[in-house]
Protein backbone atom coordinates (compact mmCIF):
# COMPACT_ATOMS: atom_id res chain seq x y z
CA UNK A 1 0.00 0.00 0.00
CA UNK A 2 2.79 2.38 0.92
CA UNK A 3 4.58 1.66 -2.37
CA UNK A 4 1.38 2.38 -4.33
CA UNK A 5 0.90 5.69 -2.54
CA UNK A 6 4.50 6.68 -3.14
CA UNK A 7 4.28 5.72 -6.80
CA UNK A 8 1.03 7.62 -7.18
CA UNK A 9 2.51 10.71 -5.60
CA UNK A 10 5.53 10.61 -7.87
CA UNK A 11 3.34 9.96 -10.94
CA UNK A 12 1.02 12.84 -10.10
CA UNK A 13 3.96 15.18 -9.61
CA UNK A 14 5.52 14.06 -12.91
CA UNK A 15 2.30 14.49 -14.87
CA UNK A 16 1.81 17.88 -13.33
CA UNK A 17 5.26 19.04 -14.43
CA UNK A 18 5.32 17.27 -17.79
CA UNK A 19 1.65 17.67 -18.66
CA UNK A 20 1.58 21.41 -18.12
CA UNK A 21 3.53 22.26 -21.28
CA UNK A 22 1.43 19.76 -23.26
CA UNK A 23 -1.66 21.83 -22.60
CA UNK A 24 -0.09 24.84 -24.13
CA UNK A 25 -1.63 24.28 -27.60
CA UNK A 26 -3.44 26.60 -29.95
CA UNK A 27 -6.95 25.24 -29.07
CA UNK A 28 -6.78 25.76 -25.28
CA UNK A 29 -7.48 29.18 -23.81
CA UNK A 30 -5.42 30.61 -20.97
CA UNK A 31 -8.28 29.97 -18.51
CA UNK A 32 -8.47 26.32 -19.57
CA UNK A 33 -4.77 25.82 -18.95
CA UNK A 34 -4.93 27.44 -15.51
CA UNK A 35 -7.96 25.34 -14.51
CA UNK A 36 -6.22 22.11 -15.59
CA UNK A 37 -3.08 23.02 -13.65
CA UNK A 38 -5.05 23.81 -10.47
CA UNK A 39 -6.90 20.48 -10.78
CA UNK A 40 -3.60 18.57 -10.94
CA UNK A 41 -2.15 20.48 -7.93
CA UNK A 42 -5.26 19.66 -5.86
CA UNK A 43 -4.93 16.00 -6.81
CA UNK A 44 -1.27 16.00 -5.76
CA UNK A 45 -2.08 17.58 -2.38
CA UNK A 46 -4.83 15.00 -1.71
CA UNK A 47 -2.45 12.14 -2.48
CA UNK A 48 0.25 13.58 -0.23
CA UNK A 49 -2.17 13.99 2.68
CA UNK A 50 -3.29 10.38 2.33
CA UNK A 51 0.35 9.25 2.33
CA UNK A 52 1.19 11.27 5.47
CA UNK A 53 -1.82 9.88 7.37
CA UNK A 54 -0.78 6.34 6.52
CA UNK A 55 2.83 6.88 7.64
CA UNK A 56 1.69 8.36 10.99
CA UNK A 57 -0.60 5.37 11.59
CA UNK A 58 2.17 2.90 10.74
CA UNK A 59 4.64 4.69 13.06
CA UNK A 60 2.20 4.64 15.99
CA UNK A 61 1.56 0.92 15.51
CA UNK A 62 5.28 0.16 15.52
CA UNK A 63 5.84 2.27 18.65
CA UNK A 64 3.08 0.50 20.61
CA UNK A 65 4.47 -2.92 19.65
CA UNK A 66 7.98 -2.21 21.07
CA UNK A 67 8.88 -1.79 24.79
CA UNK A 68 10.19 1.63 25.74
CA UNK A 69 13.24 1.74 28.01
CA UNK A 70 13.82 4.67 30.32
CA UNK A 71 17.26 6.18 29.83
CA UNK A 72 17.05 7.79 33.23
CA UNK A 73 18.28 4.49 34.69
CA UNK A 74 21.87 3.29 34.49
CA UNK A 75 20.95 -0.01 32.79
CA UNK A 76 22.37 -0.26 29.27
CA UNK A 77 19.94 0.08 26.36
CA UNK A 78 19.72 -2.43 23.52
CA UNK A 79 21.76 -1.18 20.59
CA UNK A 80 21.41 -1.82 16.89
CA UNK A 81 24.65 -1.86 14.92
CA UNK A 82 24.84 -0.65 11.35
CA UNK A 83 28.01 -1.70 9.53
CA UNK A 84 29.98 1.12 7.89
CA UNK A 85 33.18 -0.30 6.45
CA UNK A 86 35.35 -1.66 9.28
CA UNK A 87 33.48 0.32 11.91
CA UNK A 88 30.12 -0.18 13.60
CA UNK A 89 28.08 2.82 14.70
CA UNK A 90 25.78 2.35 17.66
CA UNK A 91 22.27 3.52 16.85
CA UNK A 92 19.32 3.39 19.16
CA UNK A 93 15.87 4.91 19.18
CA UNK A 94 15.66 7.98 21.43
CA UNK A 95 13.33 7.22 24.28
CA UNK A 96 12.17 8.41 27.72
CA UNK A 97 8.90 8.64 29.57
CA UNK A 98 8.47 12.38 29.14
CA UNK A 99 9.25 12.21 25.43
CA UNK A 100 6.76 9.53 24.39
CA UNK A 101 5.08 11.83 21.90
CA UNK A 102 8.37 12.70 20.29
CA UNK A 103 9.28 9.01 20.36
CA UNK A 104 6.13 8.05 18.47
CA UNK A 105 6.61 10.69 15.79
CA UNK A 106 10.22 9.77 15.15
CA UNK A 107 10.29 6.01 15.79
CA UNK A 108 11.61 5.38 12.28
CA UNK A 109 14.49 7.82 12.67
CA UNK A 110 17.63 6.41 14.34
CA UNK A 111 20.32 8.59 15.87
CA UNK A 112 23.63 7.66 17.47
CA UNK A 113 23.45 7.14 21.23
CA UNK A 114 26.10 9.63 22.30
CA UNK A 115 26.35 10.39 26.04
CA UNK A 116 25.45 8.34 29.10
CA UNK A 117 26.23 7.76 32.79
CA UNK A 118 27.23 4.64 34.72
CA UNK A 119 27.81 5.40 38.40
CA UNK A 120 29.03 1.91 39.33
CA UNK A 121 31.64 1.99 36.57
CA UNK A 122 32.73 5.51 37.56
CA UNK A 123 33.22 4.43 41.18
CA UNK A 124 35.37 1.48 40.13
CA UNK A 125 37.53 3.30 37.61
CA UNK A 126 38.12 6.29 39.92
CA UNK A 127 38.56 4.36 43.17
CA UNK A 128 41.99 4.83 44.79
CA UNK A 129 41.71 1.87 47.19
CA UNK A 130 41.09 -1.26 45.08
CA UNK A 131 42.25 -2.30 41.61
CA UNK A 132 44.26 0.91 41.63
CA UNK A 133 46.51 -0.10 38.71
CA UNK A 134 43.95 -2.25 36.87
CA UNK A 135 41.88 0.43 35.15
CA UNK A 136 42.37 -1.02 31.68
CA UNK A 137 40.91 -4.37 32.76
CA UNK A 138 38.00 -2.62 34.51
CA UNK A 139 37.22 -0.88 31.22
CA UNK A 140 37.66 -3.92 29.00
CA UNK A 141 35.39 -6.01 31.24
CA UNK A 142 32.80 -3.21 31.33
CA UNK A 143 32.83 -3.10 27.52
CA UNK A 144 32.50 -6.87 27.30
CA UNK A 145 29.58 -6.87 29.74
CA UNK A 146 27.69 -4.12 27.87
CA UNK A 147 28.16 -1.44 30.55
CA UNK A 148 29.79 1.08 28.20
CA UNK A 149 27.35 1.02 25.30
CA UNK A 150 27.36 4.80 24.89
CA UNK A 151 29.75 6.54 22.59
CA UNK A 152 30.80 8.66 25.61
CA UNK A 153 30.35 7.72 29.28
CA UNK A 154 30.75 10.63 31.68
CA UNK A 155 31.17 10.40 35.44
CA UNK A 156 32.86 11.72 38.51
CA UNK A 157 33.51 11.19 42.20
CA UNK A 158 33.87 13.24 45.36
CA UNK A 159 35.58 12.16 48.56
CA UNK A 160 34.94 14.32 51.63
CA UNK A 161 36.47 13.64 55.05
CA UNK A 162 36.38 14.90 58.62
CA UNK A 163 39.14 13.93 61.03
CA UNK A 164 40.95 14.67 64.28
CA UNK A 165 44.69 14.01 64.62
CA UNK A 166 47.19 14.13 67.48
CA UNK A 167 50.97 13.74 67.56
CA UNK A 168 53.62 13.40 70.25
CA UNK A 169 56.10 15.49 68.21
CA UNK A 170 55.43 19.12 67.39
CA UNK A 171 53.91 19.54 63.88
CA UNK A 172 54.98 16.08 62.75
CA UNK A 173 51.86 14.28 61.54
CA UNK A 174 52.69 11.02 59.76
CA UNK A 175 49.36 9.96 58.26
CA UNK A 176 50.36 9.39 54.65
CA UNK A 177 46.92 10.05 53.19
CA UNK A 178 47.52 13.65 54.24
CA UNK A 179 50.79 15.24 53.13
CA UNK A 180 52.82 15.67 56.36
CA UNK A 181 53.95 19.29 55.90
CA UNK A 182 54.30 21.87 58.64
CA UNK A 183 52.63 24.41 56.36
CA UNK A 184 49.33 22.59 56.82
CA UNK A 185 49.49 20.92 60.23
CA UNK A 186 50.66 22.94 63.20
CA UNK A 187 51.07 22.01 66.86
CA UNK A 188 50.27 18.68 68.46
CA UNK A 189 46.64 18.37 67.37
CA UNK A 190 44.76 19.25 64.19
CA UNK A 191 41.24 18.80 62.86
CA UNK A 192 39.65 19.30 59.48
CA UNK A 193 36.45 18.99 57.46
CA UNK A 194 37.52 19.13 53.84
CA UNK A 195 37.19 17.84 50.31
CA UNK A 196 39.97 15.31 50.02
CA UNK A 197 39.54 14.93 46.27
CA UNK A 198 37.16 15.47 43.37
CA UNK A 199 37.40 13.73 39.99
CA UNK A 200 35.78 13.83 36.58
CA UNK A 201 36.17 11.05 34.02
CA UNK A 202 35.34 10.69 30.36
CA UNK A 203 35.41 7.29 28.67
CA UNK A 204 34.97 7.44 24.89
CA UNK A 205 34.30 4.50 22.56
CA UNK A 206 35.97 5.61 19.33
CA UNK A 207 35.33 2.23 17.71
CA UNK A 208 34.37 -1.21 19.00
CA UNK A 209 37.96 -1.86 20.10
CA UNK A 210 39.49 1.61 20.60
CA UNK A 211 38.64 3.45 23.81
CA UNK A 212 39.85 6.75 25.22
CA UNK A 213 39.99 7.67 28.92
CA UNK A 214 40.64 11.01 30.65
CA UNK A 215 40.54 11.70 34.40
CA UNK A 216 40.63 15.19 35.88
CA UNK A 217 41.70 15.34 39.53
CA UNK A 218 41.47 18.00 42.23
CA UNK A 219 43.36 16.92 45.36
CA UNK A 220 44.56 19.79 47.55
CA UNK A 221 45.42 17.46 50.46
CA UNK A 222 47.88 15.36 48.46
CA UNK A 223 49.02 17.91 45.92
CA UNK A 224 52.74 18.56 45.51
CA UNK A 225 52.00 22.28 45.32
CA UNK A 226 53.42 24.64 47.90
CA UNK A 227 51.52 26.47 50.61
CA UNK A 228 48.41 25.54 52.56
CA UNK A 229 45.42 23.55 51.29
CA UNK A 230 43.71 26.86 50.46
CA UNK A 231 46.68 28.18 48.50
CA UNK A 232 46.39 28.52 44.74
CA UNK A 233 49.31 26.18 44.07
CA UNK A 234 47.55 23.34 45.88
CA UNK A 235 44.15 24.03 44.34
CA UNK A 236 44.86 23.09 40.75
CA UNK A 237 42.92 20.66 38.55
CA UNK A 238 45.19 18.28 36.67
CA UNK A 239 44.81 15.62 34.01
CA UNK A 240 45.71 12.74 36.29
CA UNK A 241 45.35 9.96 33.72
CA UNK A 242 44.78 10.03 29.97
CA UNK A 243 45.32 7.22 27.49
CA UNK A 244 44.02 5.46 24.41
CA UNK A 245 43.20 1.77 24.93
CA UNK A 246 42.98 -0.87 22.22
CA UNK A 247 41.25 -4.13 23.09
CA UNK A 248 38.08 -6.20 22.92
CA UNK A 249 37.91 -9.24 25.19
CA UNK A 250 35.17 -10.75 23.04
CA UNK A 251 37.61 -11.16 20.15
CA UNK A 252 41.13 -11.19 21.61
CA UNK A 253 42.88 -11.58 24.99
CA UNK A 254 45.48 -8.99 23.95
CA UNK A 255 45.20 -5.29 24.72
CA UNK A 256 47.43 -2.22 24.52
CA UNK A 257 47.40 1.32 25.86
CA UNK A 258 49.46 4.45 25.35
CA UNK A 259 49.42 7.64 27.40
CA UNK A 260 49.65 8.67 31.07
CA UNK A 261 48.67 5.73 33.27
CA UNK A 262 49.44 3.61 36.33
CA UNK A 263 52.54 1.48 36.03
CA UNK A 264 51.99 -2.32 36.26
CA UNK A 265 53.91 -2.91 39.46
CA UNK A 266 52.56 -4.73 42.51
CA UNK A 267 49.05 -5.04 43.88
CA UNK A 268 48.95 -1.69 45.73
CA UNK A 269 45.44 -2.37 47.04
CA UNK A 270 44.10 -1.89 50.55
CA UNK A 271 41.29 -3.52 52.51
CA UNK A 272 40.75 -0.22 54.35
CA UNK A 273 37.82 1.86 53.12
CA UNK A 274 39.87 5.02 52.54
CA UNK A 275 43.50 5.05 53.73
CA UNK A 276 45.96 3.66 51.20
CA UNK A 277 48.56 1.19 52.41
CA UNK A 278 52.16 2.24 52.92
CA UNK A 279 53.10 -0.07 50.06
CA UNK A 280 50.95 2.03 47.72
CA UNK A 281 52.61 5.24 48.92
CA UNK A 282 56.04 3.65 48.48
CA UNK A 283 55.82 1.99 45.07
CA UNK A 284 52.60 2.80 43.19
CA UNK A 285 53.61 4.44 39.92
CA UNK A 286 52.11 6.90 37.46
CA UNK A 287 53.99 7.60 34.24
CA UNK A 288 53.95 8.27 30.52
CA UNK A 289 54.42 5.16 28.43
CA UNK A 290 52.97 2.33 26.43
CA UNK A 291 51.55 -0.93 27.79
CA UNK A 292 50.80 -4.31 26.24
CA UNK A 293 48.84 -6.97 28.13
CA UNK A 294 47.37 -10.47 27.87
CA UNK A 295 44.27 -11.39 29.90
CA UNK A 296 42.60 -14.78 29.59
CA UNK A 297 41.63 -17.82 31.69
CA UNK A 298 42.95 -16.29 34.91
CA UNK A 299 46.36 -15.35 33.48
CA UNK A 300 47.21 -11.65 33.29
CA UNK A 301 50.59 -10.52 31.97
CA UNK A 302 51.51 -6.87 31.45
CA UNK A 303 54.56 -4.97 30.26
CA UNK A 304 54.99 -1.20 30.07
CA UNK A 305 57.70 0.85 28.40
CA UNK A 306 58.09 3.94 30.62
CA UNK A 307 59.41 7.38 29.75
CA UNK A 308 62.73 8.00 31.52
CA UNK A 309 63.67 10.72 33.97
CA UNK A 310 61.64 11.26 37.11
CA UNK A 311 58.00 10.53 36.42
CA UNK A 312 54.91 11.57 38.35
CA UNK A 313 55.10 8.80 40.96
CA UNK A 314 57.58 6.07 41.75
CA UNK A 315 59.55 5.79 38.52
CA UNK A 316 62.99 7.33 37.98
CA UNK A 317 65.66 6.34 35.49
CA UNK A 318 68.31 8.96 34.64
CA UNK A 319 68.71 10.31 31.12
CA UNK A 320 72.26 11.55 30.55
CA UNK A 321 72.54 12.15 34.29
CA UNK A 322 69.40 14.31 34.37
CA UNK A 323 65.73 13.87 35.26
CA UNK A 324 64.58 15.08 31.82
CA UNK A 325 62.10 12.54 30.39
CA UNK A 326 63.59 12.56 26.90
CA UNK A 327 64.18 8.83 26.45
CA UNK A 328 62.14 5.64 26.92
CA UNK A 329 64.64 3.83 29.13
CA UNK A 330 62.50 2.45 31.96
CA UNK A 331 60.05 -0.45 32.04
CA UNK A 332 57.85 -2.52 34.34
CA UNK A 333 56.63 -6.11 34.08
CA UNK A 334 53.83 -7.81 36.00
CA UNK A 335 52.29 -11.28 35.89
CA UNK A 336 49.52 -12.68 38.04
CA UNK A 337 47.17 -15.64 38.04
CA UNK A 338 43.71 -15.90 39.57
CA UNK A 339 41.43 -18.89 40.10
CA UNK A 340 38.74 -20.42 42.25
CA UNK A 341 38.57 -23.23 44.79
CA UNK A 342 35.54 -24.42 46.69
CA UNK A 343 32.15 -22.78 46.32
CA UNK A 344 32.93 -19.16 47.17
CA UNK A 345 36.69 -18.99 47.32
CA UNK A 346 39.04 -17.23 44.91
CA UNK A 347 42.74 -16.42 44.88
CA UNK A 348 45.24 -14.22 43.05
CA UNK A 349 49.05 -14.46 43.15
CA UNK A 350 51.47 -12.25 41.27
CA UNK A 351 54.95 -10.78 40.93
CA UNK A 352 56.35 -7.59 39.38
CA UNK A 353 59.66 -6.02 38.34
CA UNK A 354 60.49 -2.37 37.60
CA UNK A 355 63.77 -1.26 36.07
CA UNK A 356 63.85 2.17 37.70
CA UNK A 357 62.23 2.88 41.09
CA UNK A 358 62.13 6.28 42.84
CA UNK A 359 64.78 5.27 45.39
CA UNK A 360 67.93 6.23 43.51
CA UNK A 361 68.77 9.80 44.61
CA UNK A 362 71.99 10.76 46.34
CA UNK A 363 72.06 12.86 49.52
CA UNK A 364 70.23 15.21 50.00
CA UNK A 365 67.09 13.43 48.86
CA UNK A 366 64.43 15.47 47.10
CA UNK A 367 61.45 14.13 45.21
CA UNK A 368 62.03 13.99 41.41
CA UNK A 369 65.74 14.84 41.65
CA UNK A 370 67.94 13.18 39.02
CA UNK A 371 69.87 10.01 39.89
CA UNK A 372 73.32 8.76 38.99
CA UNK A 373 71.95 5.31 38.22
CA UNK A 374 68.67 3.43 38.32
CA UNK A 375 67.61 1.28 41.26
CA UNK A 376 65.36 -1.66 40.21
CA UNK A 377 62.58 -3.02 42.42
CA UNK A 378 60.46 -6.15 42.64
CA UNK A 379 57.18 -7.09 44.28
CA UNK A 380 55.29 -10.27 45.20
CA UNK A 381 51.66 -10.20 46.26
CA UNK A 382 48.54 -12.25 46.88
CA UNK A 383 44.83 -11.84 47.49
CA UNK A 384 42.49 -14.56 48.79
CA UNK A 385 38.70 -14.44 49.17
CA UNK A 386 37.26 -17.04 51.54
CA UNK A 387 33.54 -16.43 51.29
CA UNK A 388 32.93 -13.14 53.12
CA UNK A 389 36.56 -12.79 54.21
CA UNK A 390 39.23 -11.12 52.07
CA UNK A 391 42.95 -11.34 52.86
CA UNK A 392 45.75 -9.47 51.07
CA UNK A 393 49.51 -9.36 51.41
CA UNK A 394 52.36 -7.71 49.51
CA UNK A 395 56.14 -7.33 49.76
CA UNK A 396 58.18 -4.87 47.65
CA UNK A 397 61.90 -4.06 47.76
CA UNK A 398 64.62 -2.39 45.73
CA UNK A 399 67.48 -4.57 44.51
CA UNK A 400 70.15 -2.02 45.45
CA UNK A 401 70.78 0.33 48.33
CA UNK A 402 69.24 3.79 48.23
CA UNK A 403 72.38 6.00 48.12
CA UNK A 404 70.76 8.96 49.86
CA UNK A 405 69.98 6.95 52.99
CA UNK A 406 73.57 7.46 54.12
CA UNK A 407 74.80 10.93 55.13
CA UNK A 408 78.12 11.45 53.26
CA UNK A 409 79.58 14.01 55.70
CA UNK A 410 81.83 12.12 58.16
CA UNK A 411 81.60 15.03 60.62
CA UNK A 412 77.83 14.57 60.87
CA UNK A 413 76.79 12.19 63.67
CA UNK A 414 74.12 10.75 61.34
CA UNK A 415 76.81 9.42 58.99
CA UNK A 416 77.22 6.28 61.14
CA UNK A 417 74.06 4.80 59.63
CA UNK A 418 74.66 2.67 56.56
CA UNK A 419 72.71 2.98 53.31
CA UNK A 420 69.92 0.42 52.98
CA UNK A 421 67.64 -1.07 50.37
CA UNK A 422 64.11 0.35 50.45
CA UNK A 423 61.45 -2.12 51.57
CA UNK A 424 57.70 -1.88 52.02
CA UNK A 425 55.28 -4.62 52.95
CA UNK A 426 51.82 -5.05 54.38
CA UNK A 427 48.97 -7.41 55.07
CA UNK A 428 45.32 -7.05 56.00
CA UNK A 429 41.88 -8.59 56.15
CA UNK A 430 38.28 -7.49 55.68
CA UNK A 431 35.06 -9.25 56.60
CA UNK A 432 31.56 -8.57 55.23
CA UNK A 433 29.02 -8.83 58.06
CA UNK A 434 25.39 -9.47 57.11
CA UNK A 435 23.36 -6.89 59.05
CA UNK A 436 20.05 -7.59 57.34
CA UNK A 437 20.33 -4.70 54.91
CA UNK A 438 20.88 -4.48 51.15
CA UNK A 439 24.63 -4.20 51.68
CA UNK A 440 26.89 -5.83 54.29
CA UNK A 441 28.90 -3.92 56.87
CA UNK A 442 32.61 -4.20 56.01
CA UNK A 443 35.09 -4.30 58.89
CA UNK A 444 38.82 -4.26 58.12
CA UNK A 445 42.23 -4.24 59.73
CA UNK A 446 45.56 -3.59 58.02
CA UNK A 447 49.24 -3.13 58.85
CA UNK A 448 51.86 -1.80 56.43
CA UNK A 449 55.35 -0.38 56.75
CA UNK A 450 58.03 1.58 54.89
CA UNK A 451 61.63 0.69 55.79
CA UNK A 452 64.21 3.17 54.47
CA UNK A 453 67.17 3.16 56.82
CA UNK A 454 69.60 1.32 59.02
CA UNK A 455 68.53 -0.02 62.42
CA UNK A 456 68.05 2.84 64.86
CA UNK A 457 68.29 5.59 62.22
CA UNK A 458 65.75 8.44 62.57
CA UNK A 459 64.48 7.50 59.09
CA UNK A 460 64.55 3.75 59.72
CA UNK A 461 60.84 3.07 59.21
CA UNK A 462 57.28 4.30 59.28
CA UNK A 463 54.50 1.90 60.31
CA UNK A 464 50.79 2.31 59.72
CA UNK A 465 47.87 0.54 61.44
CA UNK A 466 44.29 1.03 60.20
CA UNK A 467 41.03 -0.27 61.64
CA UNK A 468 38.13 0.54 59.33
CA UNK A 469 34.42 0.11 58.79
CA UNK A 470 32.27 1.03 55.81
CA UNK A 471 28.80 0.63 54.35
CA UNK A 472 27.71 1.07 50.73
CA UNK A 473 24.41 2.97 50.61
CA UNK A 474 24.41 2.21 46.88
CA UNK A 475 27.10 0.50 44.76
CA UNK A 476 28.57 3.97 44.13
CA UNK A 477 28.15 5.66 47.54
CA UNK A 478 30.28 4.51 50.49
CA UNK A 479 30.30 5.95 54.01
CA UNK A 480 33.24 5.00 56.21
CA UNK A 481 35.13 5.48 59.45
CA UNK A 482 38.71 4.67 60.42
CA UNK A 483 41.07 4.61 63.39
CA UNK A 484 44.71 5.09 62.30
CA UNK A 485 48.05 4.98 64.07
CA UNK A 486 51.28 5.97 62.31
CA UNK A 487 54.60 5.17 64.00
CA UNK A 488 57.59 7.15 62.79
CA UNK A 489 57.95 10.31 60.73
CA UNK A 490 59.90 9.63 57.52
CA UNK A 491 58.98 12.05 54.70
CA UNK A 492 60.59 11.31 51.35
CA UNK A 493 61.89 14.85 50.82
CA UNK A 494 65.07 15.44 52.84
CA UNK A 495 64.60 12.05 54.48
CA UNK A 496 68.17 12.00 55.84
CA UNK A 497 68.61 15.77 56.17
CA UNK A 498 70.16 18.48 54.06
CA UNK A 499 67.40 21.03 54.61
CA UNK A 500 68.69 22.42 57.93
CA UNK A 501 71.93 24.41 58.39
CA UNK A 502 73.12 22.21 61.25
CA UNK A 503 72.90 19.05 59.13
CA UNK A 504 70.14 17.48 61.22
CA UNK A 505 67.15 15.58 59.84
CA UNK A 506 63.48 16.13 60.46
CA UNK A 507 62.83 12.38 60.33
CA UNK A 508 61.93 10.95 63.74
CA UNK A 509 61.65 7.25 64.49
CA UNK A 510 59.63 7.65 67.69
CA UNK A 511 57.07 10.15 66.38
CA UNK A 512 53.51 8.90 66.63
CA UNK A 513 50.27 10.09 65.05
CA UNK A 514 46.76 8.97 65.99
CA UNK A 515 43.80 9.73 63.73
CA UNK A 516 40.02 9.40 63.88
CA UNK A 517 38.67 9.78 60.35
CA UNK A 518 35.16 9.75 58.85
CA UNK A 519 34.07 10.35 55.32
CA UNK A 520 32.03 9.57 52.24
CA UNK A 521 33.11 8.57 48.76
CA UNK A 522 30.41 8.98 46.12
CA UNK A 523 30.45 8.62 42.34
CA UNK A 524 28.00 9.34 39.52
Amino acid sequence: MKSILLAGSVFTLATTIVGAPAMADDHATADDRISALEERIEQLEATNQQLLRYLETLTAQQASAQPVENTATSAPATAQHTATGNDSIERVVHHGGEHDGHHARHQAEYAERFVGLNSTYSYQVLDHAENSNMRQIIQLEAIRDGELDNRVTLGGAITAIANYQTTNSDSKFSWLTRNPTSANQIGDEVSEIVVHSAQLQTTARFTNNITGFVELLYNPEQSFGSGTITGLNRNQVQVRRAYVLWGDLESTPWYAAIGKMDTPFGLNDTVSPFTNSTVWHSFAGLAYGGMVGYYKDGLHVRGMAIQGGSQFRAANTPVEGTNVPSRVNNFALDANYSGTFGDRNTFLVGASYQHGSPYCQEYPIFHFNPCDDNNPAYSVYSRVDLGDLRLIGEYARTTNEWPGTQVPDPTNPLSVFEAEETTSWGFGGRYAFDIGQDSPLYVSGEFSTFIAGDDGAPWERQNQWVLGGSYFITPSVNIFGELIRAEGFAPLNFLTGGNFPDGSTWSERDAQTDVVNFGIQAAF
